[in-house]
């Protein structure tokens, strides 16, 4: 009977991260099954197929909104003043040195192995890419912090955009501008659709603070956030209940769209290779070793405890969209404290980029070894640190970072076009990098929770959930003391 139990224990806990895996399996088999069609597929029968998982993704990023600027606003104002600063300080110092060490490994990797070859076809080349300077997307950057429209910063986001002279252009004072100098072109600001997630963790951090400092007045107005944030948490499971459908579809839809999966597997197989080995080492080694060194457990349950993000990350491309599932299991499967999860996690999906930052120091310095250009230490370490600030400015969505990989290329004085390159694999390298990238917010937060748990001991737990009431204890995981004592 006890046996009974914990089988159908393990079966209704584990249920869900099994079928999202299989939905991840069963999607890239379907997809493959579909082409066998000896005729061609249509743009209108792949959205046809994708279509089921079209409307689970745009449930998630239904989500986003409602439970980030919530849940930032209960947690920084249930926190102490002096401990937000604490944690928040605790998150960016993880945040950032974990994203120049993915940046690191992915430069000795991408040097060391060498899989560019002269020559390499390129892909479709028919897509633009918008022209782009350095200074102007980290100066787009802090401008997107400072959203002069909070309604207008839930549906679009600033970006600066140059315009071309075309030809060589005299200025007033008689001075020739090079036309293939983009500093000296004409600029203007411009929105584009999306929302600007960073401009709105921005504002619920200081609103958040602000409650903190009101006391007692601001406990009417904290209260309403966090009943809606429990609120979206509800309706968060419910979502992610539909997750094995979901990916299925979406994994379905995106191989059977595929023009060429041959060309997937074969045409760039030594890049896809080492961007592999990179992201695989840097989540599954490097991290681990760092929640290992710091907390003295081993991360084993912990990062298992996290397979369905991990998979869900996987199957929508979008590390915004698998935050309520982040959320969710770290609350509940690895007891890290809900005002940490939620102060930490919004910050992570936002600037915390592991796999997007080597992923693109990789791209960089390939598509520079198919251009037969040797790069000087000088440009490796422009590399990286633009690496570094694009990853941060990618926004959470598919293929962000294809659009912060011009400014990388950039850098290195590279033309923005031969991004190209590397379109053929770049959808499913997406997926892995989102993966890791939502296995570091993961770590991450673990990490901050666990140097900040003397702290949030000595406050008073929040009461307003019946879950939160039940998260007493840290992740669970077997102490390295106890391993060398057996």
């Amino acid at each position: 009977m006890m046996n009974k139990e914990k089988l159908l224990g393990c079966v209704k806990s584990g249920g869900l991260t099994l079928g999202t895996m299989m939905g991840v399996i069963g999607g890239v088999i379907f997809g493959i099954c579909l082409r066998s069609r000896p005729e061609p597929w249509t743009d209108r029968e792949v959205m046809y197929v994708a279509y089921v998982g079209e409307l689970f993704l745009r449930m998630l990023k239904a989500l986003i909104l409602p439970l980030i600027v919530p849940s930032l606003i209960t947690a920084v104002g249930s926190l102490d003043m002096s401990l937000s600063g604490k944690v928040g300080m605790r998150a960016i110092v993880y945040y950032m040195t974990t994203t120049v060490l993915a940046v690191i490994l992915g430069i000795i990797l991408v040097v060391t192995i060498h899989p560019g070859v002269a020559g390499q076809e390129r892909a479709d080349a028919s897509k633009d890419s918008r022209e782009v300077t350095t200074p102007d997307t980290l100066m787009d950057l802090i401008r997107n912090l400072f959203p002069p429209n909070l309604i207008q910063a839930t549906m679009q986001q600033y970006r600066t955009s140059l315009v071309s002279p075309g030809s060589v252009v005299v200025n007033d004072s008689g001075q020739i501008r090079d036309p293939n100098d983009s500093l000296t072109w004409k600029f203007k600001g411009e929105w584009t659709n999306g929302s600007n997630i960073l401009g709105l963790v921005f504002f619920a951090i200081v609103f958040g603070i602000a409650l903190a400092k009101m006391g007692e007045k601001g406990k009417p107005l904290l209260d309403f956030f966090t009943c809606l944030s429990d609120a979206m948490m509800v309706i968060t499971t419910w979502v992610i209940n539909l997750a094995p459908v979901g990916v299925f579809f979406l994994i379905g839809g995106q191989v059977l769209g595929t023009n060429d999966f041959g060309v997937v597997l074969n045409q760039l197989g030594w890049y896809f290779a080492t961007v592999m080995l990179g992201l695989f080492f840097h989540g599954f080694i490097v991290l681990p070793i760092i929640l290992t060194v710091f907390t003295r457990k081993l991360p084993f349950r912990f990062i298992a405890n996290m397979t369905n993000a991990i998979t869900t990350a996987f199957g929508t491309g979008s590390s915004s969209a698998t935050l309520p599932v982040t959320i969710s299991l770290l609350e509940e499967k690895n007891n890290v404290d809900p005002r940490i999860c939620r102060f930490v996690l919004p910050i992570g999906a936002t600037i915390n980029m592991d796999g997007t930052a080597l992923y693109e120091a990789v791209a960089a310095i390939f598509i520079s070894q198919v251009n037969e250009m040797q790069l000087s230490f000088g440009q490796i370490l422009a590399v990286s640190v633009t690496a570094t600030a694009a990853s941060i400015g990618a926004a959470g969505i598919p293929q962000a970072g294809l659009v912060t990989m011009v400014m990388v290329l950039e850098t290195v004085g590279l033309p923005a076009e031969d991004v190209t390159i590397i379109l053929a694999v770049d959808w499913l390298l997406d997926r892995f990098r989102t993966a890791i990238n939502v296995l570091g917010d993961s770590i991450g937060a673990g990490l901050v929770y666990h140097l900040s748990k003397n702290e949030l001991d000595g406050m008073s737990k929040p009461t307003n959930s019946t879950q939160q009431q039940q998260r007493n204890g840290e992740f669970e995981a077997v102490p390295l003391t106890e391993i060398e004592e057996k």
